[in-house]
C-alpha cells in the first residue's frame, strides 16, 4: 500500500445561503447547545459562526485544519466540534462531506472546565 501525498487541498467552504441558515439554526438550537455544554462541562457558550472543512494532515497543516483556524485549536476559550452528519443532511450539504464548527466558551466566572 502506498501513501498519496497531497500537495494542495482546497479547504474553502462556500455554502448556499439557505443551507447555511438551516445549518446555523441546527447548530444553535438549545437542545444541541445543551448537549455540547454537558460534554464540555460548561455553563455558557456561543456558536461563532465559523465553519471549516478538515484537511489532510501534513507538515503545513499539522492539526488537520486550515492554518487560519489553528488559533482556535490551542485556545481554552474555544472548542471545535464535528458537525453531526444528520445536520449536514438536513441542511442539504453534501459537499464538503465533513465540517467542523467553532464554539466560544463564555467562562467569565470560570464555569467552563477542560
Amino acid at each position: 500500500m502506498s501513501l498519496k501525498i497531497i500537495e494542495n487541498f482546497d479547504a474553502s467552504v462556500q455554502l448556499d445561503p439557505e443551507a447555511q441558515e438551516t445549518l446555523f439554526q441546527l447548530l444553535t438550537h438549545e437542545s444541541f447547545l445543551g448537549q455540547i455544554r454537558q460534554q464540555l462541562n460548561c455553563a455558557e457558550l456561543e456558536f461563532t459562526e465559523c465553519l471549516f472543512q478538515p484537511v489532510p494532515y501534513s507538515t503545513a497543516t499539522p492539526k488537520g485544519m486550515p492554518h487560519e483556524f489553528e488559533q482556535y485549536h490551542d485556545s481554552p476559550e474555544y472548542s471545535i466540534i464535528n458537525v453531526p452528519p444528520n445536520f449536514m443532511a438536513k441542511a442539504k450539504i453534501f459537499k464538503p462531506s465533513r465540517l467542523c464548527a467553532i464554539y466560544r466558551r463564555l467562562d467569565g466566572d470560570r464555569t467552563c472546565q477542560d
